[in-house]
């Protein structure tokens, strides 16, 4: 069983964590419900998640993990030559330690690595820090989609990052990873 630590202690903890980012399975989904209900006001249902989960060949799923316990998570769908952000969710007591900006880092990678171009996503016109965020990871503005959370009736801002497969968009990706504190390892499924 997990201890929660209170909030001031478990930042302090917080400032260079050690980040597990390993394949989203079964066993993870316990911990995301609880994040996903936390930060979301229609969550994602388990049969959601499980049924995102069986379609390998166009999904991937990450979970970041410190010392066992999910802290975070993300999803990609891939679309011929564009990748989006299906979700993107960090535990609100690890907020501001780089999880995050870890989980987007590994979605760019993983999007590349399978022939991807372009990043896309949606985020809430209100959610200003998640729009800075990308911004960071090269995403501009390109649209809005009017009442696209039906919960809140809030529109989303569309943001793509292009050209995520050159050179350029690397270079940026390593900055960013510089500048990220702790350490992040990368957990593959074993064949």
């Amino acid at each position: 069983m997990a201890v929660r630590l209170p909030h001031a202690e478990h930042h302090a903890q917080a400032q260079a964590p050690e980040v597990h980012l390993v394949p989203m399975r079964r066993r993870h989904l316990r911990g995301v419900l609880r994040i996903e209900a936390e930060v979301y006001p229609r969550p994602w249902s388990l049969s959601l998640f499980l049924s995102e989960l069986a379609l390998r060949s166009t999904r991937a799923y990450t979970v970041a993990r410190v010392d066992g316990v999910v802290v975070g998570y993300c999803g990609l769908m891939l679309t011929g030559p564009d990748a989006h952000v299906t979700t993107i969710a960090v535990d609100p007591d690890w907020h501001r330690s780089g999880i995050g900006s870890r989980l987007l880092l590994h979605m760019a990678r993983q999007a590349v690595a399978r022939g991807a171009a372009h990043l896309t996503l949606e985020v809430r016109v209100s959610n200003r820090p998640a729009q800075e965020l990308y911004r960071k990871f090269g995403f501009r503005p390109a649209g809005i989609r009017k009442n696209y959370y039906v919960e809140t009736n809030e529109d989303a801002l569309v943001m793509w990052a292009d050209d995520i497969d050159q050179p350029a968009y690397a270079a940026r990706l390593a900055a960013i990873e510089s500048a990220v504190p702790g350490t992040t390892v990368v957990e593959e499924l074993a064949p």
